[in-house]
């Protein structure tokens, strides 16, 4: 970690200013497989709050949250539990995926970046904004910058004053091959400005 904060602030000025300010910023970890999945597609588009409610109430109704119980599971009983009509057809399309064995989660580890974005981006409801923040958490992979987070592409239009997707696109550039904890220094300043905690569950 000190390699990648130390290249970072070596060659940019920005996230030099952010760890003069605000220090080593708080780096996320989630375990690997199913469950973090699961959680992941429940905060699409929903506030960390939000989608840790409706986790805690899916557990409390299954006991156990596994593919076979969420595949097995009335989809009204899903409903009633919180979740959304589309995110429960998502929870029941990976479940599927992981049940016959087109997708092999154990197997991750051993796979690049590129290699699982390919497996993943095929189930529906699994798009690259989950699969960004998978790699990151729970896979620790260093060269990744989720571009569909809103809370990051709204830090980088502010701090370095631009608008466009080729900016950002052409400002991450620098960062490789450590985007991944570039995307931690940014979301570090956005939580510290607004005085908010990073949310674990």
């Amino acid at each position: 970690m000190e390699e990648s904060i130390q290249y970072l602030i070596s060659v940019d000025k920005v996230l030099n200013q952010l760890y003069k300010k605000y220090g080593v910023p708080y780096v996320p970890s989630r375990p690997q497989g199913f469950v973090t999945l699961c959680k992941l597609i429940l905060e699409q588009q929903v506030s960390l709050s939000s989608a840790k409610a409706c986790f805690l109430k899916l557990e409390s109704f299954l006991v156990e949250i596994t593919p076979s119980t969420i595949f097995e599971a009335n989809e009204e009983d899903l409903k009633a539990n919180g979740i959304s009509r589309q995110k429960v057809v998502y929870l029941k399309e990976l479940s599927k995926a992981v049940l016959n064995k087109q997708l092999n989660l154990d197997s991750f580890e051993l796979k690049s970046a590129d290699e699982i974005r390919k497996e993943l981006i095929k189930i529906k409801g699994i798009g690259n904004w989950t699969i960004d923040v998978y790699l990151m958490f729970s896979l620790q992979k260093q060269d990744i910058i989720p571009l569909g987070d809103i809370a990051i592409i709204n830090t980088i239009k502010e701090l370095y004053n631009c608008c466009s997707s080729d900016d950002i696109l052409i400002i991450s550039q620098k960062w490789k091959p450590y985007r991944t904890m570039a995307s931690y220094f940014l979301w570090h300043y956005y939580l510290e400005k607004r005085n908010r905690k990073p949310l674990v569950y």
